[in-house]
């Protein structure tokens, strides 16, 4: 299993003072040479945190660059000219403090099979990802759009404040897995992921990567960027180990 470290709130850092740093770029190459697998930045239609510039260098830079991003059809263009490794396509509101549920691939499958399609005609080393709820309706309108993979949307597990409701969303999150990888797509997981809650959704057969941001930020503010990730890490390899070793008995 695989660790992206979103950066998007290294940017809030700087834009809340106007200055150039911290730089977004700086830290893309910190997470990386930490473990991480790639770098994470949502292009939002208001460039509240990660701007124009910031994706085209680190793609540039890097070549390991996972784009959030809207199906906002100027959004998909500057996409497509800059061609990161892979990108994922999330629901956006204007007011939303944060991506606040799952895409709806199944209400309008067709626009995001003209998307994965111009992608796919680029270039057919490009990745597309649907940032889904764990739904079976919308893993199978993914499959149909072309995606490759989709992101479990992993918010409403975080949420949970009892047990109860956490076993529930774990189960439900499972049966997703299960489902997408039996019809033919790779799985990824990210939203309110942190250091305490990441273990359980690690334990779950299927998935490939982990996306994760805001706790890693926070974390790194006492730990250092370096630091943070490689913890981190160590969770979920901590994981990886666990399920290892339930195979062999």
């Amino acid at each position: 299993m695989k660790l992206g470290v979103n950066i998007d709130h290294i940017a809030t850092l700087r834009n809340a003072r106007g200055e150039n740093f911290p730089s977004p770029v700086h830290a893309a190459f910190v997470v990386l040479e930490a473990g991480a697998s790639n770098v994470t930045c949502h292009l939002r239609e208001d460039r509240r945190h990660i701007r124009d510039e910031d994706v085209k260098v680190i793609s540039k830079l890097t070549e390991r660059l996972n784009l959030e991003m809207s199906a906002e059809e100027k959004i998909v263009e500057i996409a497509i000219d800059i061609m990161p490794r892979s990108v994922t396509i999330v629901p956006e509101k204007r007011k939303e403090l944060t991506t606040e549920g799952g895409l709806d691939v199944a209400a309008d499958i067709k626009r995001y099979k003209n998307i994965t399609e111009a992608f796919k005609f680029k270039s057919f080393d490009s990745l597309t990802s649907a940032f889904i709820e764990p739904d079976k309706k919308q893993a199978d309108a993914a499959k149909e759009a072309g995606f490759d993979f989709i992101e479990i949307h992993t918010g409403r597990y975080a949420g949970e404040t009892t047990a109860a409701g956490k076993t529930k969303e774990l189960s439900r999150i499972k049966e997703a897995v299960e489902y997408a990888l039996k019809i033919g797509l790779k799985v990824n997981a990210g939203h309110g992921l942190d250091y305490k809650n990441i273990y359980d959704i690690a334990l779950i057969y299927g998935f490939e990567e982990f996306n994760i941001g805001f706790s890693i930020v926070s974390k790194a503010v006492f730990t250092g960027l370096e630091a943070a990730v490689k913890e981190m890490l160590g969770i979920i390899k901590a994981a990886e180990l666990a399920k290892f070793q339930c195979r062999k008995k």
